[in-house]
């Protein structure tokens, strides 16, 4: 338990800040990091590392995975001795369920973020149309209280409405799509057209009334306050601040794709071959779990130092090297996507530690009859792992002084286990 937690605490502290340390770049007007760009030295405010949006999702599972231990240790906030088993095997239940279901993730997210970006192409044609009605002098969309303008979207229905006829055909739309300038944007117009058809046609008789024009631009138009809330007043500008996330958006995705779609040579072998090493990594294991307990304990004895605290400090170390060492060299590359990459291993690290480790302990503890004591290990990757997650689940910059907050938390660490385990006697 003391090697689970050190584990999970070295990865959200020491190694995510070093990679912040040595991914860092410069940061450029929007706050973004400037690939392959660091004239700033360590500035703590002006360099930092910024990630894509799917690297949050990746904390945010993270910080789920520690519902299993919120279980486990259910009986011992109530202090009581009660349903101890039981809160045991729900938490044995639900480690399994989580890391069955993050394996789904994992083998749905190509199929997931195909929709993104099918949703990210029709935001972007939204965002287009919006702009092209403000570029044709019509006015501005949104008054300056932000409500839309219905004076300007009328003006703007009857200027599609090209044969008078008081509602908007497929031809008509597909005319409007047609004519303007997405860009470097590839996307089926006629699709484009279904979707502007589904959101307008609310009567489905496969034409757009004017009163239904009106109601679908206002839902666009409140889609774009929620996504642009820091445009201030409600300007033409808001429109291009809109339309130029949208792009944003959707090349990230783009990239993101290119990177998902990548093919490998002869996949038969390459998937034996994995299965082969997990196989040899599992025999390894196996082989040396034992000495490794002994070695521990007899250290322990030898230099008089308590065996939790070599398998909080020394063994992740040495189990976590290889991670450590790839997630330093890819952050190293200061690249956006390779941090993306770097911070998503860390997290999906610390995931599989909170679900699929976790889990093989409670069964040795519920099927051995065991005794679950570890309120300070508990209590220490539950402050850790909601810390960090609410620090990255909602942010995709991390400034270079954002280093110090995952630095500060390993030693404050282990000098809460420390008073917790020999002041107050938790363990």
């Amino acid at each position: 338990m003391g090697l689970l937690a050190g584990s999970t605490v070295f990865l959200l502290t020491l190694l995510w800040g070093t990679c912040v340390v040595v991914g860092k770049c410069d940061l450029g007007p929007n706050r973004e990091a400037v690939d392959l760009t660091n004239t700033k030295g360590f500035s703590l405010t002006g360099t930092g590392i910024t990630t894509d949006v799917q690297t949050s999702y990746a904390a945010r599972i993270m910080g789920l995975s520690v519902i299993p231990f919120i279980i486990a240790q259910f009986p011992k906030m109530l202090k009581t001795h009660h349903g101890q088993r039981l809160a045991v095997l729900l938490a044995l239940i639900a480690s399994f369920l989580l890391v069955f279901s993050y394996c789904l993730y994992q083998v749905f997210q190509p199929w997931i973020q195909r929709r993104k970006l099918a949703y990210a192409k029709h935001k972007h044609v939204i965002s287009g149309i919006l702009r092209h009605a403000q570029m044709q002098a019509l006015g501005r969309l949104l008054n300056d209280d932000g409500t839309p303008n219905e004076d300007v979207i009328r003006k703007l229905f009857r200027k599609i409405d090209i044969d008078e006829s008081r509602t908007l055909s497929r031809s008509e739309l597909h005319a409007l799509i047609v004519g303007i300038n997405f860009e470097e944007l590839d996307f089926d117009r006629m699709d484009a057209v279904n979707k502007v058809m589904d959101d307008f046609d609310t009567s489905r008789n496969d034409v757009v009334e004017e009163e239904e024009f009106v109601q679908g631009m206002k839902k666009w138009l409140n889609e774009a306050k929620r996504s642009v809330p820091a445009s201030g007043a409600f300007s033409k500008k808001f429109i291009n601040d809109f339309h130029e996330r949208t792009r944003q958006e959707h090349d990230q995705l783009i990239d993101r794709s290119d990177e998902a779609v990548e093919s490998v040579e002869n996949p038969g072998w390459c998937i034996a071959k994995a299965v082969g090493f997990l196989l040899l990594g599992a025999a390894i294991a196996a082989a040396f779990a034992d000495p490794l307990v002994d070695a521990v304990h007899n250290f322990s004895n030898a230099t008089h130092i308590p065996s939790f605290f070599i398998s909080f400090i020394a063994l992740p170390l040495a189990t976590n090297s290889s991670e450590a060492v790839s997630a330093i060299i890819f952050a190293s590359r200061k690249k956006q996507r390779t941090c993306s990459l770097t911070f998503s291993e860390v997290y999906g690290g610390v995931t599989m530690n909170n679900t699929l480790c976790l889990g093989v302990f409670l069964a040795l503890i519920y099927f051995r009859n065991l005794t679950w004591n570890f309120s300070s290990e508990v209590l220490i990757i539950l402050v850790v792992c909601v810390i960090m997650a609410l620090f990255t689940s909602f942010r995709t910059t991390f400034p270079l002084w954002t280093c110090l907050i995952a630095y500060m938390l390993y030693p404050l660490s282990l000098v809460v286990v420390y008073i917790l385990d020999y002041v107050f006697g938790w363990s």
